[in-house]
């Protein structure tokens, strides 16, 4: 009994396809958050942003919002991300706390690097990045039903605020 209902309201997916391939040294850099099913953690969240920067052997990622409000305290998360063999760059393992590491696939990717489509293949998690503040609401729609086709509840995304941040 307890096994059966174990798989009560599990959900099970395709797998979830990337971009062919990501070249680490353009995608790195600060990308601004557009929109995301955001995870426990960016709870209140404003104004958030990632940055990636190419080490030996790793990415370094950084993490950053606003707290409650554009004025609010500052939160910094840091970690790792590292690049799953046979994925040409396109899907990684982040670590903020060991050893838990999570999926992080870039399942959509403009051919400038000026925004990306993030997700995870338990279709749990999505960020919708940008190298600017805003995006083209046409570029928002296009990604959102990128996402939708691949199987995220497009009515899960939670809008980022940009607006006014310092």
């Amino acid at each position: 009994m307890l096994s059966l209902l174990s798989f009560v309201g599990c959900k099970t997916y395709p797998p979830l396809e990337t971009v062919p391939e990501v070249d680490l040294e353009r995608y790195a850099g600060k990308w601004y958050e557009i929109a995301s099913i955001p995870t426990s953690f960016q709870k209140g969240c404003h104004c958030t942003t990632a940055e990636y920067e190419l080490k030996d052997g790793y990415v370094r990622v950084i993490n950053t919002c606003r707290k409650n409000s554009v004025e609010g305290e500052i939160d910094r998360a840091k970690g790792k991300a590292f690049v799953v063999d046979g994925s040409n760059n396109a899907q990684l393992k982040v670590q903020f706390f060991w050893p838990f590491r999570g999926d992080y696939y870039i399942i959509d990717l403009a051919e400038d690097y000026s925004y990306a489509l993030v997700g995870s293949p338990s279709r749990d998690y999505l960020w919708i990045l940008s190298r600017t503040r805003t995006l083209p609401q046409d570029t928002i729609d296009q990604l959102t039903t990128t996402a939708q086709q691949k199987g995220f509840d497009p009515n899960r995304l939670r809008f980022t605020e940009q607006a006014n941040c310092q």
